[in-house]
């Protein structure tokens, strides 16, 4: 160990020292990640945009609706491409591989998975 040739108390000083910096450095961190971004601005829906919504909350109820926050291009088999803005509907929280960062969605029309870091409540 490179330290093994230290004294106990200088090791141990060293090590609460390092301890309490990287402490302090994830507390800063977590502050910064906590801290709420802006919605996307709301954009009036035009009408074929609104009947698809209106048929998505019929087919899945209000509560399953999600808003896109930013432009998605789908990478991947069954994954889909999507605007900022548009409304889709949740289907499943997980992919077929039990990956829950990627959700299962009705995009009034084609079905596929997106990024959840992309989804707000509607």
């Amino acid at each position: 160990m490179p330290h093994g040739h230290m004294p106990l108390p200088s090791f141990r000083k060293m090590v609460e020292d390092t301890l309490e910096q990287s402490g302090a450095q994830l507390h800063t961190f977590c502050q910064a990640f906590e801290t709420v971004t802006p919605s996307p601005v709301t954009q009036p829906l035009n009408p074929a945009e609104e009947r698809k919504v209106l048929s998505l909350v019929s087919k899945h109820g209000p509560d399953k609706l999600y808003q896109v926050t930013s432009n998605i291009s789908g990478s991947k088999d069954l994954d889909l491409t999507l605007h900022r803005g548009q409304i889709v509907a949740l289907l499943q929280s997980v992919d077929t591989k039990g990956n829950t960062n990627r959700w299962l969605v009705d995009a009034g029309g084609p079905r596929g998975f997106v990024p959840v870091g992309k989804l707000q409540p509607y």
